[in-house]
């Protein structure tokens, strides 16, 4: 059988309603560009660089699809002597099927360090939430709307049904972070209670848990030319990231796998994104990154069978380095991952 895109939209509009009248299952947004959105990844990352942050990142998900996921994310986040580690603050907005379901939240996270020694540090963080939900009920298309010659009206919508519905969830999430001069490794927990997101509307007692997170990440960094004259030095970047969430009771996972490089101010790089199912897209990136700014475009090439219908995505990424005067005995900045 095959979908148009025109039937496809037509036939999500008649399974949404079902799942939100029900049960709900979902996954968190991601980003392609992990490193770009430190804090998000891992709250451990906050304060890794010592000196002040500003990260924002944007994502269109499918966007030949009508009703795409957009995604956007900012966050500052900065280590403080006084408290022995770092403190981030990050907000994001979430809009699915063209602002059908909206989300919004704000996060806090702390990230204490451990000096193990001169050459090996240990950030462990925990994180605190509050996110709304927000379905616009009156962008579906309902069986009471559909009659002989097609639609009616919006007058004939599902009755006793408010336009509107919110879910807010109160949310936690803690991290873990090992990094030297030269490699790091973590672990990271989202969603940690497992809050309900359920709307309510026609029987309180659905319960649509958003499912526990689990992403785990590590790297390193290479030397491939090392010169003291500015814009000359490059690098390799090779890093993995797993990540694993339920989806309707059953585990979904997928790999990350890939490198970058870089040569001055700019950065290249290349990922496989696999899950259990298929190899799911190939991510290329390109960056320019200076002592204060970094700017960075990534492209997702759907290689799976959804790539007929939605054949990729994109991500722009921006972060500002506010940087300040520290004291020698400041803890070592995180050098990698950079990208």
């Amino acid at each position: 059988m095959t979908f148009t895109k025109a039937a496809l939209c037509r036939l999500l509009t008649y399974i949404l309603p079902l799942l939100i009248s029900v049960r709900a299952y979902a996954q968190d947004p991601q980003f392609s560009q992990f490193y770009a959105s430190p804090v998000y990844t891992n709250p451990a990352f906050a304060g890794s660089s010592t000196v002040g942050r500003l990260v924002l990142n944007s994502r269109n998900q499918w966007p030949s699809v009508s009703g795409s996921f957009t995604t956007v994310n900012a966050s500052y986040d900065e280590h403080f002597e006084a408290i022995n580690g770092g403190l981030g603050i990050q907000a994001h907005y979430d809009e699915q099927g063209t602002g059908t379901l909206r989300t919004v939240g704000l996060n806090v996270a702390y990230a204490y360090l451990i000096p193990v020694s001169r050459k090996f540090s240990i950030r462990l963080a925990l994180q605190a939430g509050y996110m709304q939900k927000t379905v616009d009920f009156s962008k579906f298309l309902w069986r009471s709307q559909l009659g002989i010659n097609g639609f009616t009206s919006p007058s004939d919508a599902e009755p006793g049904l408010p336009t509107e519905g919110k879910a807010n969830i109160t949310n936690f999430a803690a991290g873990f972070l090992g990094y030297s001069k030269n490699f790091y490794f973590g672990l990271s927990t989202h969603n940690i209670f497992e809050p309900d997101q359920s709307f309510a509307i026609t029987n309180p007692a659905v319960v649509a848990p958003i499912y526990r997170r689990y992403t785990g990440h590590v790297g390193a960094i290479y030397p491939l030319v090392e010169s003291k004259v500015k814009g000359r030095s490059s690098y390799l970047y090779p890093n993995v990231i797993y990540m694993q969430q339920g989806f309707a009771g059953k585990p979904f996972w997928q790999l990350n796998l890939g490198m970058y490089i870089s040569k001055g101010s700019l950065v290249g790089g290349l990922y496989v994104r696999q899950t259990a199912a298929n190899t799911e897209s190939i991510i290329a990136i390109v960056g320019l990154r200076t002592e204060k700014v970094k700017i960075g475009f990534s492209y997702d090439g759907t290689v799976s069978t959804l790539g007929a219908g939605a054949p990729n995505s994109y991500e722009v990424s921006l972060a500002f380095e506010l940087r300040k005067k520290v004291r020698r005995r400041n803890p070592r900045p995180m050098t990698c991952p950079d990208f």
